[in-house]
C-alpha cells in the first residue's frame, strides 16, 4: 500500500512542497479468522479454569492461617495440661475483630473474582457458540443449504488426508444440469433457483449422511464419498437418476430435469487438484461427446 506524503524541503530560505508516494506498513494486523478466535477463545477459558485453582489456593491457605492461629492460642494450654484455656483479655478485641475482618474481606474477594469469572466465562462461551454458527453458516450455500466452495477447499483435503492414512477408497462424482442457462434466462432467477433447490433436495436424499454433497457454483454439484470406490458409487447415481425421472413425471413443469455427471477415484498420494481436473475432463468429453484421449 502506498500514500501520498506532502514532504517540506528549504531551499535558500524558500520553502518547497514536494508530494511524494512512500510504502507504508499496514497500520493494523489482519483480524484472526473465526477458526483461530475460537481455539483462543478455548485457551483463554482453560486459563479461567486456572485463576479458580488459585482461588481456591487462596481459600485453603486462609483456612491454614486461621487454624495455626487457634492453634497458637490452645497448644501451649494443651501441653501444659490445663482445663481452662488462658488467654489474655487484653488481646481478645484485637483477636476478635482481626478474625472477622479477614474473613469478611477475604468472603467480599472471593465472592468478586468468582463473579469476574463466571461473568467472563459466559461472555466468552457466548462469542465461541456464536463463532462457531457463523464458522458453519460460513461453509453453507443459502440457495440449495448444501455445502460452499469454501466448505470444499477446506473439507477435501482433510479427506483426502484421512484416504491417505488409512489406505480407503475415495470417489469424486461432479454433475452439471443440462440446459440451466436456458431455464434461466427463459423463465427467470426465480425459477431457475426452485430447480437448484430440487435437484438439492434429491441429491440430499440419494447419497449417504457420511457423503459431502457441494455446490461448487451456478449449476455445477461434487459430491465427495469416503470409504467408496467407483463401482459402488454406481447404486446411488442410479437411484438420483429415477428420483429425477419421478421429479419430471409429477413436477407438471413444461421442461424437464436432467444432468450430465462424471466420475474419478483419488489415488493413494496423489493430489486433490489431479483428481478433480480429470473428474472435470471426464465431464467435458461427456457434455461434448468427445472420445477420452489417454
Amino acid at each position: 500500500m502506498y500514500q501520498c506524503r506532502k514532504l517540506t524541503r528549504v531551499f535558500g530560505g524558500e520553502m518547497l512542497h514536494t508530494g511524494k508516494l512512500f510504502p507504508i506498513e499496514e497500520e493494523h494486523a489482519a483480524a484472526p479468522s473465526m477458526l483461530e478466535r475460537a481455539e483462543q477463545i478455548q485457551r483463554e477459558i482453560q486459563q479461567l479454569s486456572g485463576r479458580d485453582l488459585q482461588l481456591w489456593s487462596i481459600g485453603v491457605l486462609v483456612m491454614l492461617v486461621l487454624a495455626a492461629g487457634m492453634l497458637a492460642l490452645i497448644f501451649p494450654n494443651i501441653v501444659w495440661a490445663q482445663h481452662a484455656i488462658h488467654i489474655d483479655s487484653a488481646y481478645l478485641p484485637q483477636l476478635f475483630f482481626g478474625l472477622i475482618s479477614l474473613v469478611l474481606l477475604f468472603n467480599i474477594y472471593l465472592v468478586g473474582q468468582k463473579i469476574s469469572l463466571n461473568h467472563t466465562r459466559r461472555n466468552l462461551i457466548s462469542e465461541l457458540v456464536l463463532n462457531e454458527r457463523l464458522e458453519s453458516l460460513s461453509l453453507i450455500d443459502p440457495l440449495t443449504e448444501l455445502l460452499n466452495r469454501r466448505a470444499l477447499n477446506e473439507l477435501i483435503p482433510r479427506e483426502a488426508a484421512r484416504a491417505n492414512r488409512l489406505g480407503s477408497h475415495l470417489t469424486f462424482m461432479t454433475m452439471d444440469l443440462d440446459g440451466f442457462r436456458e431455464i434461466n434466462s427463459k423463465l427467470g432467477a426465480v425459477e431457475g433457483n426452485l430447480l437448484l433447490r430440487e435437484f438439492a433436495k434429491m441429491l440430499k436424499a440419494t447419497f449417504r449422511g457420511g457423503d459431502m454433497i457441494f455446490r461448487q457454483g451456478g449449476d455445477e454439484f461434487l459430491v465427495l464419498m469416503p470409504d467408496t470406490d467407483e463401482e459402488e458409487a454406481q447404486p446411488p447415481l442410479r437411484r438420483l437418476l429415477r428420483a429425477v425421472e419421478h421429479w419430471n413425471a409429477s413436477s407438471g413443469k413444461h421442461y424437464e430435469l436432467s444432468f450430465a455427471w462424471a466420475a474419478a477415484p483419488y489415488v493413494t498420494g496423489s493430489d486433490v487438484a489431479d483428481v478433480l481436473r480429470t473428474v472435470d475432463r471426464k465431464m467435458y468429453q461427456k457434455k461434448h461427446n468427445l472420445v477420452p484421449v489417454f
